[in-house]
C-alpha cells in the first residue's frame, strides 16, 4: 500500500544522498504509531552510521538530526497525499492527508477482497505434518488442538506466497491394533460399523483394552501379534479393512472441520525399510547394538560432546522390534525425497520436545543437509471443565463428535433464541457454524505453548472474546449492507475529520499484512485471533456510535464503504483460523 508515494519518497531522499556523495543503502520506511494522524517515518540514523563506519567524524544522533532536516528542505512541499512533513529525533516523518488516507486503505481492501493482506509468492515448499492418529482408535480432544493448530498454520503460510503441503501421519500398526483385531475377532466378528465409525472403533478398542488386563486375554493377543508378524494372510486383510474403516472415519471428522490432507504417510510404510535404517546406523558406528540385553540407541551427548542436552536416543527394542525413532528417521528422509522441499513442520504436542530434538539432531549428525530446515511446532494440553487434563486411554477421553454435538446443542439454543425466525436447516447450519468456531477460537486464541481449559461459557460468548462474537460482528456488518442494498458500495471521498471508531476500523485493516506475515513467520495463528477479535470489538463500537443508514448522503455513502472493508477483513481472519464467517446468526 502506498507503493508509489513510498518510491518518490525514497527516490527524492536518494537523490539528495547522492549529490552529498553520501552512501544511500539501508533506507527503509516505517509507520508511525497513530496518535491523530498517520504517517510514515524514515530513520536517518543507519545513514549516519555508515557515514561514522567510513570514516568520518560524526555523532550519529546529531547527524541523523542534521540529515533529516536537509531532506526535508530538499524535498519542500509534501508531495499529494501527504499533508506535512517534520524532522524530528533523527526521523524523517510524512504525515498522509486523513481523507486521502482513509480512502486509500478502505479502496485497497475492497479492490482486492480476499486478497488483502496476501503475500507474493515466496517459491518455496513447506511441508505440515498434523493430526497423527492412531487407526482403530478415537478421534478426542487432545487430537483437536493438533488439527485446529495445524490447518491454521497451512492457511497463513499459503496466504503469505509458500506452496504447503499437508501431510499426516498415521499409527497403523503396534499393539494397540492387534488388540483392536483380537476383540473383533472374538467379540465382533461380522460387525460393520454405522454412520459414526470412529466412535465404533473406538467403542471397540476401549473394550479391548479392559479386556487385555486378563492374562489369558493378553496371551491370545499376543498370539495373534505373532500371526500378525508372520504376515498371515488372514490378518493382513483383517487388517487392510478395518483400517479403512478407521480412515473412513477420521475422513468424515477432517471433512466437518475443513481440514484436506495432500499426502498420507502411514507408519507401516516405514517400518521395514525404518529396521534396515538402524542396521546401517549401527554398521556406521553411529547406533550402539546391545541386543539381547540391551536396545539400540545412539548416544547423542557422546557424539556431539554435551551433557544432558541431547541425552540418548533409543531406536530400537531389545527383542528388535521397531519404536517411533525407527520410522520417524526414514520418514523424515522420504519426505524431503518425495518432495525437495525448503521446510518439514512437524505439529506435535510440547510434551515430544526432547524426542524432536533428538531426532533431529540425528538427522544432522548423518549429514543431511536440511536438517535444519525440521521445526518442531509444539503445543500444550487441552483441559476440560473442572480442570481435567486428557487421559490416555482411550475409554476415559471426550471424543471428538460428544464434544461437538455439545457444542452444536448448545449453540443452537443460543442461535433460536436470537432468531427464532429461521427455519430448521438454518437454525442446524448456524449452529454447527458457531460451534466448530467456538472451539477453533478457543484453542488458537491461546499462545501455543499454553495450556488451553476449555470453558462453555466463554467459548460461546456472543459479548466477549471469542468465535461468536467476531462472527456477529461479521453478520451484523453484512445486515447493514443488505439493508443499504449494496453488498458492495461504490468508491467515495472521505472527510478529512473522522470519528474515532473510525479511525480505530482503518488503523486496524492496516495491520492485517503485517500482522498475518508475523503469524507465518512464528507459526503463531494467535496474532491472526487477536486482530480479528480488535476488529469485531471495533466495528461494534463503530456501529454503536455512528449512523449509517440514517445519515447524510455523503456520510452514508463512505460509511457503508467503510462497513464492507471491515466485514472483508473480518472474513479473512476468519478463514485463515478455518472459522466460518457466517451471513446470518
Amino acid at each position: 500500500m502506498f507503493e508509489e508515494e513510498k518510491s518518490l519518497i525514497k527516490n527524492k531522499i536518494r537523490k539528495y544522498l547522492t549529490e552529498q556523495c553520501i552512501e544511500a543503502s539501508g533506507l527503509e520506511f516505517r509507520q508511525i504509531p497513530f496518535s491523530g494522524e498517520w504517517g510514515l517515518a524514515v530513520p536517518l540514523f543507519p545513514i549516519a552510521a555508515g557515514e561514522a563506519r567510513s570514516g568520518k567524524k560524526v555523532i550519529v544522533p546529531k547527524r541523523a538530526q542534521a540529515l533529516a532536516e536537509a531532506i526535508k528542505e530538499h524535498i519542500g512541499e509534501p508531495p499529494a497525499g501527504f499533508s506535512h512533513i517534520e524532522a524530528t529525533n533523527g526521523y524523517l516523518n510524512l504525515f498522509f492527508t486523513t481523507s486521502k488516507y482513509a480512502k486509500r486503505v478502505v479502496d485497497t481492501v475492497m479492490d482486492e477482497g480476499g486478497n488483502f493482506g496476501r503475500g507474493s509468492d515466496r517459491n518455496k515448499k513447506v511441508m505440515v505434518e498434523y493430526s497423527q492418529p492412531n487407526t482403530h482408535k478415537s478421534f478426542h480432544v487432545g487430537h483437536l488442538r493438533n488439527v485446529i493448530l495445524g490447518g491454521s498454520v497451512c492457511r497463513i503460510l499459503e496466504f503469505t506466497g509458500f506452496e504447503v503441503i499437508r501431510a499426516n501421519y498415521l499409527g497403523d500398526i503396534g499393539l494397540h491394533v492387534v488388540k483392536w483385531m483380537w476383540n473383533y475377532l472374538k467379540n465382533h466378528a461380522g460387525e460393520q460399523p454405522g454412520e459414526n465409525k470412529t466412535h465404533w472403533m473406538n467403542d471397540i478398542y476401549a473394550e479391548a483394552d479392559q479386556l487385555f488386563q486378563e492374562p489369558e486375554n493378553e496371551a491370545e493377543v499376543r498370539a495373534l501379534y505373532a500371526r500378525w508378524n508372520a504376515k498371515d494372510p488372514e490378518i493382513v486383510a483383517l487388517w487392510e479393512k478395518t483400517r479403512q474403516w478407521s480412515l473412513e472415519g477420521f475422513e468424515q471428522i477432517y471433512e466437518q472441520l475443513g481440514e484436506s490432507f495432500d499426502r498420507i504417510y502411514f507408519e507401516s510404510e516405514v517400518e521395514d525399510s525404518g529396521i534396515v535404517f538402524i542396521e546401517k546406523l549401527i554398521e556406521m558406528g553411529i547406533a550402539k547394538d546391545e541386543r539381547p540385553e540391551g536396545p539400540v540407541f545412539i548416544d547423542l551427548d557422546a557424539i556431539e560432546g554435551t551433557q544432558d542436552e541431547y541425552r540418548v536416543l533409543v531406536v530400537l527394542r531389545s527383542d528388535g522390534s521397531s519404536l517411533y525413532a525407527t520410522k520417524d528417521l526414514p520418514l523424515a528422509i522420504k519426505k524431503f525425497e518425495d518432495y525437495d522441499l525448503d521446510e518439514s513442520i512437524y505439529v506435535i504436542d510440547a510434551r515430544q520436545s526432547l524426542y524432536m530434538k533428538q531426532v533431529f539432531k540425528t538427522l544432522g549428525i548423518l549429514g543431511y543437509e536440511w536438517a535444519d530446515k525440521l521445526y518442531h511446532l509444539a503445543y500444550e494440553l487441552v483441559n476440560l471443565p473442572g480442570n481435567v487434563t486428557m487421559a490416555s486411554r482411550e475409554g476415559t477421553v471426550v471424543l471428538f463428535d460428544d464434544l461437538v454435538i455439545e457444542a452444536t446443542s448448545r449453540a443452537k439454543a443460543i442461535v433460536e433464541a436470537k432468531n427464532p425466525e429461521l427455519t430448521e436447516a438454518q437454525k442446524d447450519a448456524i449452529a454447527e457454524a458457531v460451534a466448530l468456531g467456538a472451539l477453533k477460537y478457543t484453542m488458537l486464541s491461546r499462545d501455543n505453548m499454553k495450556v488451553v481449559t476449555f470453558d462453555w461459557d466463554a467459548a460461546l460468548d456472543f459479548n466477549g472474546q471469542a468465535a461468536p462474537y467476531i462472527q456477529y460482528a461479521h453478520v451484523r456488518a453484512g445486515s447493514i449492507l443488505r439493508k443499504a442494498g449494496e453488498e458492495s458500495p461504490k468508491t467515495c471521498e472521505f472527510p478529512d475529520e473522522l470519528e474515532k471508531s473510525e479511525v480505530d476500523l482503518i488503523e486496524l485493516m492496516t495491520r492485517l499484512p503485517n500482522e498475518v506475515q508475523r503469524a507465518s513467520s512464528e507459526f503463531r495463528p494467535l496474532a491472526i485471533a487477536n486482530l480479528a477479535f480488535e476488529m469485531a470489538k471495533t466495528f461494534n463500537d463503530f456501529y454503536n456510535t455512528c449512523q449509517v443508514l440514517n445519515t447524510e448522503p455523503e456520510i452514508r455513502a463512505y460509511r457503508l464503504r467503510l462497513v464492507a472493508a471491515a466485514k472483508q477483513v473480518i472474513a479473512t481472519c476468519l478463514n485463515l483460523l478455518g472459522i466460518t464467517a457466517p451471513g446470518a446468526m
